[in-house]
């Protein structure tokens, strides 16, 4: 998912409400779910700080994440069909959002062209993100889904490869599409061979990791 570069990142609530006057601000605490898969659709979501991750659950109770969000993003854009949300968002640290009514939605887009280019090139932004994600899941097998998301989250920290974010191992095997033990034994094996190194629950990339486990 795109982050942080739309439409909204230098608005502040104050300017939100003035293009969305029957929009409200609402502040929730770290690990709250503020939507559910299966609800029905009625808002826009503007994330104002904080950062959220968008996931859908399976029968069996298992988590794969689709995305995180972060400040300047924004969720909830079924609402323009109506139709049922597609995936559950959660909180993954304390979040402000603002909240903008269908109504509103619908004047947003009739009367500001800016908000509906920036609302298509997200989508786009997502098309492309989820397709990336199936074709992972297709034809890649639980390793190589781990080397992606390293090597895509990495940063250079301290002339170091870090993959900045805390994540648990439960964490890193519902971004990948994995079990927790799958991960357990690659991230193992990885510390062993001199790969990587765990701080904190921070990855960090010592060398180029093994095209193949």
């Amino acid at each position: 998912m795109p982050r942080g570069n739309g439409l909204f990142d230098h608005l502040n609530e104050a300017s939100l409400r003035e293009v969305a006057p029957r929009g409200a601000a609402r502040t929730f605490p770290r690990h709250v779910v503020v939507v559910n898969e299966g609800d029905e659709t009625d808002s826009l979501y503007v994330l104002l700080s904080g950062r959220a991750k968008v996931f859908i659950t399976g029968e069996d109770g298992r988590e794969v994440v689709v995305s995180t969000i972060e400040a300047g993003d924004y969720f909830g854009e079924l609402v323009l069909d109506g139709g049922p949300r597609s995936a559950s968002v959660m909180t993954l640290e304390p979040c402000r959002l603002f909240v903008i009514p269908h109504g509103d939605v619908e004047g947003l887009l009739a009367a500001n062209p800016l908000f509906a280019r920036d609302l298509i090139e997200k989508l786009i932004g997502k098309v492309r993100s989820l397709t990336t994600k199936v074709r992972d899941l297709a034809l890649k097998d639980v390793y190589g889904r781990f080397v992606h998301f390293a090597e895509e989250n990495a940063v250079e920290l301290d002339g170091e490869r870090v993959v900045p974010e805390r994540l648990t191992q439960h964490d890193i095997a519902a971004r990948i599409g994995g079990s927790r033990e799958m991960v357990s034994r690659i991230v193992r094996d990885l510390v062993a061979g001199g790969y990587i190194a765990v701080n904190a629950k921070h990855i960090r990339i010592l060398k180029k990791l093994p095209a193949h486990w």
